[in-house]
């Protein structure tokens, strides 16, 4: 799997091997699906503080399309944390719901009379 990340921030420019570590561990059992991910920190209101991190997860995936997951926390990790546990359960219900045969009506067989 191929992460990418990105941070307009430097405290977020810090977090760059362990946020790659993170999504590659959260994402594992799922990485024959997810051949691209980028994570992306920002700071929202700048150094006034609150809770204003902001950690965006894009996943790419050929079945399901592009799944984006933006989660807003007090610090790097805790956003970072919460996003990957969301995009984690999003991609893994869209999934399933891709495996799962529609249920309707059978096609009416045409018999010969």
């Amino acid at each position: 799997m191929q992460v990418i990340f990105e941070s307009r921030d430097n405290e977020g420019g810090q977090m760059r091997e362990l946020s790659v570590e993170r999504v590659r561990f959260a994402l594992r059992r799922l990485t024959g699906w997810v051949p691209r991910a980028k994570v992306q920190f920002t700071d929202v209101n700048g150094p006034r503080g609150g809770v204003d991190k902001c950690c965006q997860i894009e996943l790419n995936t050929e079945t399901v399309g592009t799944v984006v997951i933006t989660s807003l926390a007090r610090d790097w990790r805790a956003a970072l944390d919460r996003s990957l546990g969301r995009a984690r359960r999003v991609l893994t219900r869209s999934l399933q719901r891709n495996q799962k045969p529609v249920r309707g009506r059978a096609p009416k067989l045409a018999l010969d009379s």
